[in-house]
């Protein structure tokens, strides 16, 4: 979702706003007044920490990472009917280690060779791209329809580097590539009722199901000798089966003059197209390997946002936004059987660029950790990280005097 959401624990599948672009149901296009116009761009920084111990040694590394979060708008095409449009990115791969395989003597390939050192690394990301429209079929009941699509890039490599144990003897390093090109569509269907609506209160529900399906990822891999000549051992061009997860979404939203409360559920099924199992670790003495497989995830966000007094003319600060937001999940794979659980807290501010304007500029902050529950028992990763947002919301209509596509009666 855009900052705001984000804010409030990433809750909003029921939100209807003229002044919030809603990225997680088309249903909310439809909210959209005539002759207006509402756009929306955010950046973020963040900071992760990740910490892990192996064999008894302690190991961590921290890293940093800044870029655009989204960029999006939403108009009116007809009264009661809402298109949208939505840049976010869905997934991102960015890592760098290396690995020292122990002196063997026993091993029949190590113990002549020597010590081999292996590094590892990989980046790219996955962006989508949403295009939706929202219509209101009767009073208070508004249905939503998009496409997604999903596109980007992701190279991974791998270095094996043999040193001699004594003597000028020299090795050959070996090198494999795998890059994974990806472009899919994808499709999202979204409703929105209103329950409760006066001049006092509103209470909407929602839900959106996304179809999910193959992503099939092109994968090529190759494997060369880093010798003078580059010379390739192996390359070939086959495609990863890989399934976006069908997700179910149900939310409510209350909105008071001063309060605002949300409540998301959302579950995806992983299992429904990815089937396969896979071994990782190190097997041996006093080592573990696991298997790896894809499970079902649900997860639970919950907001909430507090404006002292919009209509506050002395009071600049009495006219702003805070929000504060959590939400707990379990990962997409399990180890053994064991699942993964995350939880972020977020806390956020809106700013009104002007007296009872819906143009803001809105700042978050979010603390979240990852693998905390069974790193230390597994020898997995424990990750925490913090996140910086900085969100613009720029509203064309009545309020502020714009109306970018009204044509003049007069020259």
């Amino acid at each position: 979702g855009t900052l705001q959401m984000r804010s409030m624990g990433g809750a909003g599948v029921a939100m209807r706003s003229v002044s919030t672009v809603n990225l997680l149901n088309p249903a909310a296009y439809s909210a959209a007044p005539q002759k207006t116009f509402l756009f929306n761009f955010g950046l973020e920084g963040q900071n992760y920490y990740n910490s892990q111990k192996v064999a008894g040694e302690s190991k961590s590394t921290a890293y940093n990472t800044f870029n655009f979060h989204d960029i999006a708008f939403q108009m009116p095409l007809a009264k009661k009917l809402g298109l949208g449009f939505s840049l976010t990115p869905y997934s991102s791969v960015g890592y760098r280690t290396k690995y020292y395989h122990e002196y063997d003597p026993n091993n029949p390939v190590a113990g002549n060779v020597g010590l081999i050192q292996y590094n590892y690394q990989g980046e790219g990301d996955v962006t989508e791209v949403k295009l939706g429209v929202g219509w209101e079929v009767v009073k208070n009941l508004s249905v939503g329809i998009a496409v997604q699509y999903y596109w980007g890039d992701i190279d991974r490599t791998f270095v094996m580097t043999p040193q001699a144990i004594t003597g000028d003897g020299n090795f050959s390093s070996t090198v494999g590539t795998d890059n994974y090109s990806i472009s899919s569509f994808k499709g999202q269907l979204g409703v929105q009722w209103n329950a409760i609506i006066d001049r006092k209160r509103l209470l909407t529900v929602g839900a959106t199901y996304d179809f999910g399906g193959d992503l099939n990822p092109t994968v090529t891999k190759s494997i060369y000798v880093g010798d003078l000549y580059n010379t390739t051992i192996k390359g070939d061009t086959t495609h990863l089966a890989l399934a976006l997860p069908r997700q179910l979404s149900v939310g409510a939203y209350y909105m008071t003059s001063k309060w605002t409360l949300g409540l998301d559920y959302v579950y995806q099924n992983w299992t429904g197209g990815n089937k396969a199992t896979e071994m990782t670790g190190v097997s041996g003495p006093d080592k573990s390997a696991y298997e790896v497989a894809y499970t079902n995830t649900s997860m639970v966000k919950v907001g909430v946002e507090y404006t002292p007094n919009y209509y506050d003319v002395r009071r600049f600060m009495k006219r702003w936004a805070y929000r504060a937001g959590f939400r707990y999940g379990t990962y997409n794979q399990t180890y053994d059987g064991n699942k993964i659980g995350e939880y972020a807290v977020t806390l956020g501010v809106g700013v009104p660029v002007k007296f009872l304007g819906s143009s803001t500029i809105d700042v978050g902050v979010e603390y979240g950790r990852r693998g905390y529950n069974l790193s230390e028992r597994l020898g997995l990763v424990r990750q925490q990280y913090f996140k910086f947002a900085v969100g613009f919301t720029l509203f064309a209509g009545q309020e502020n005097g714009e109306y970018w596509f009204m044509r003049p009666k007069y020259e």
